[in-house]
């Protein structure tokens, strides 16, 4: 089983739940229609990864996130995590009407930061996030731009499926995704109100 760090330690998911369109920009980027519920799917624990990495095989696109750490069916932390996706994959299955996870699930699909615990924000309503590539900022993501606020989707989740112990939701991405090229730096941070809580950085390598 793959896992992630929170609060120093690391833990297992047994599944992710990804949220698609939860940014008016970024679906307009794409050229999607609003959907009046929230889109769902699901990456597997062998999604995810320490590491950002490519192959010869796909074209990437990063996809930066806040996630949410579960238990006992709550949020109990936050970290932000990277949805790589095959784009052109992903493109061709949505022509055909089929399921994403071809594009979506497949190993290394998932990168992490570690996670900090709830009690350590005030208000969720606080939290953005940036991606910086190679010193550039790329991604800003605002709680206030979100579709549908994280409070929100833990319980509609629910709705469908159980989110067990350490589940983690990633809750969309906004505007500014792109593709992941090799040796290229990611600096990833997540911010409450203007104060620095969670850093991490990548190189992408080959797989």
């Amino acid at each position: 089983m793959q896992s992630i760090v929170f609060n120093g330690e690391s833990i297992c998911p047994s599944k992710i739940v990804c949220v698609g369109r939860s940014y008016l920009d970024h679906i307009k980027e794409l050229n999607n229609e609003t959907p009046e519920e929230p889109v769902l799917f699901i990456k597997p624990n062998s999604a995810i990864s320490e590491a950002l990495a490519i192959d010869s095989v796909r074209t990437l696109h990063y996809e930066t996130e806040l996630c949410l750490l579960i238990e006992s069916q709550k949020i109990v932390g936050v970290g932000l995590g990277l949805d790589l996706t095959d784009r052109n994959l992903q493109s061709k299955l949505k022509q055909k009407g089929l399921p994403w996870e071809k594009a979506k699930s497949f190993d290394g699909a998932a990168v992490f930061s570690a996670f900090i615990p709830l009690e350590n924000i005030n208000d969720l309503a606080d939290l953005s996030f940036t991606l910086m590539i190679n010193g550039c900022i790329k991604q800003h993501g605002v709680y206030e731009h979100m579709l549908h606020k994280p409070e929100f989707l833990v319980q509609y989740i629910q709705t469908y499926f159980s989110l067990n112990d350490h589940d983690i939701v990633m809750t969309g991405t906004p505007e500014g995704v792109g593709e992941v090229k090799l040796n290229d730096v990611f600096d990833l941070s997540l911010y409450l109100k203007e104060k620095v809580v969670l850093t991490t950085q990548y190189v992408v390598g080959n797989r």
